[in-house]
């Protein structure tokens, strides 16, 4: 580890992987709960465009990267609220537009489709101290109302009539989503790649949804497992003389397997119903005849079966229903 940290290039690796780790599920978050887990995707390729233009003028590949998405992503969200392009329409422009037109003006460069492989899988070794520099500004510029906006991001994200009806700007924070999410991916793609960023953007959310309940709780997991396996795949690349981009990627889906099972396990225990409790002096709770019950209990009928005394009661609508002859007894 300390002959690591003595490197200069490993030292701008692992800070560049550490801020990217935590902006991209910051902001993956409201994704997630927006359902556009592919808007990384759609924003990478527009940031490939970016690469290539860069490359065609001769200018630093990030900041124009940055531009090109981030007119990009305000693009096809202005068309989504004004009703001209639906989400997945506006994904597709995003996704097959940004590719073709990098990979031509990286073409009309002379540098090729070669060229744009350092940006495509990322980079983390090339990252230099102005490279370094420029992302930690901006990802400052997104951490800063990522969380400072959490609770009006997350009531857009959520609901957005609901959020309309509470008065907030809802068109201006739909924008700053996007806005936020085009300038992660084009700091990511020194990392894990514009290819690979979505995933860096989506699994460790999800993995944290599955270890957490509620979102403050979520986001901020989110954020920890992110910056966990940054780091992570920022060491094991040193050791295993292997792309960082794809061993982010991969520990990060690890992380995700891990966190099914307990989410299996709390999700079966906040689901195990609490039962009313039956007086004991007289035998139970009084029953109550129901003629012309609806539903038909039986194993396999939906509700929960309860064992009780020589015969079985499904709880349904917060008490019991016992079956007996033609009749249900409520109790």
């Amino acid at each position: 580890m300390t002959e690591i940290l003595s490197l200069p290039f490993m030292q701008r690796a692992l800070l560049a992987a550490v801020l990217t780790g935590l902006i991209a599920p910051a902001i993956g978050t409201y994704i997630v709960q927006r359902r556009l887990s592919l808007l990384g995707d759609g924003l990478g390729h527009v940031a490939i465009a970016g690469v290539g233009l860069a490359l065609l003028t001769g200018q630093a590949p990030i900041p124009v990267a940055v531009v090109v998405a981030v007119a990009g992503a305000v693009t096809v969200e202005m068309l989504r609220q004004l009703g001209k392009a639906s989400g997945d329409v506006g994904l597709a422009i995003l996704f097959y537009g940004g590719l073709a037109a990098g990979v031509l003006m990286s073409g009309i460069a002379g540098a090729g489709a070669g060229a744009l492989s350092q940006y495509l899988f990322g980079s983390l070794v090339t990252v230099s101290r102005s490279d370094l520099i420029l992302v930690g500004v901006l990802a400052l510029v997104v951490l800063v109302p990522t969380l400072g906006l959490a609770p009006q991001l997350f009531a857009v994200s959520s609901d957005e009539e609901f959020a309309r009806t509470q008065g907030q700007p809802v068109r201006l924070y739909n924008i700053l989503i996007v806005v936020l999410a085009a300038v992660t991916v084009t700091l990511a793609m020194r990392t894990v790649g514009l290819l690979l960023v979505s995933a860096l953007m989506v699994v460790p959310v999800a993995a944290a949804q599955n270890l957490v309940r509620g979102f403050y709780a979520a986001l901020v997991c989110a954020m920890a497992v992110g910056t966990l396996v940054a780091v992570g795949g920022a060491l094991g690349s040193y050791y295993t003389d292997t792309a960082p981009g794809a061993l982010i990627v991969v520990l990060a889906i690890v992380v995700f397997a891990l966190s099914w099972p307990i989410s299996m396990v709390t999700r079966r225990r906040r689901m195990a119903p609490e039962l009313p409790e039956l007086p004991e002096e007289d035998g139970g709770a009084p029953h109550v005849t129901t003629e012309g019950h609806p539903h038909q209990h039986g194993p396999g009928c939906g509700h929960v079966g309860v064992t009780h005394g020589d015969h079985t009661d499904f709880l349904h609508e917060g008490h019991r229903h016992a079956v007996h002859a033609d009749h249900y007894d409520e109790h």
